[in-house]
């Protein structure tokens, strides 16, 4: 009970010197900050600040970046000529990584990771074909140029555990993905 009681008027103590510190130093921690927020609201005409943690910033990157870049349908200008579209921009090293299962995500750093080593892509077209002209919403009249593609992707996947017992094991693994690259090509007045 003599500790409970020594532990007890030391943490009163240590509790009442940081009290008197905090308020005779100057410092307008809480106060401070709720002004400059409510300043800058004012100023900007905003909602107040509202933190974010790394995960969510990093999922709402990743996804505008997909939406972006792999989850539009271009519009390309008419073809002049008689020449016949065909596929040549396979999907990229990227696009093909992320429409991967992710198993790799996950775990904790130094206690359980998986991980993707000596990454080998292959690709194949396997469908380029060219619809007739229809007459499309917000574009006119255009073709839909079909191009599928199989990608193929080789990789080791490395598992490692720290404790309770250390241990690494690698896997050779092949996965195989689907990647539809549509797009369509208006149709010029002479067709």
């Amino acid at each position: 009970m003599k500790t409970f009681g020594r532990h007890l008027r030391r943490w009163g103590i240590i509790t009442t010197i940081c009290l008197m510190t905090f308020v005779n130093s100057g410092c307008t921690l809480t106060n401070g900050f709720i002004g400059v927020v409510y300043e800058y609201m004012i100023f900007w005409e905003t909602l107040p600040v509202m933190p974010i943690t790394p995960y969510q910033m990093g999922r709402l990157e990743n996804e505008l970046w997909e939406r972006e870049r792999y989850q539009t349908v271009p519009v390309l200008e008419p073809i002049e000529g008689d020449h016949i579209p065909y596929c040549i921009d396979p999907p990229s090293d990227d696009q093909i990584i992320r429409a991967l299962p992710e198993d790799v995500a996950g775990g904790i750093a130094f206690l359980q990771e998986t991980q993707r080593n000596n990454v080998r892509i292959v690709v194949e077209r396997l469908v380029d074909r060219l619809d007739e002209v229809k007459v499309y919403p917000l574009v006119g009249p255009a073709r839909l140029h079909h191009c599928h593609w199989k990608c193929t992707v080789y990789y080791d996947k490395t598992i490692r555990s720290y404790w309770p017992i250390p241990f690494v094991h690698v896997d050779q693994t092949q996965e195989v993905v689907y990647i539809d690259k549509d797009h369509l090509i208006r149709v010029g007045p002479t067709e």
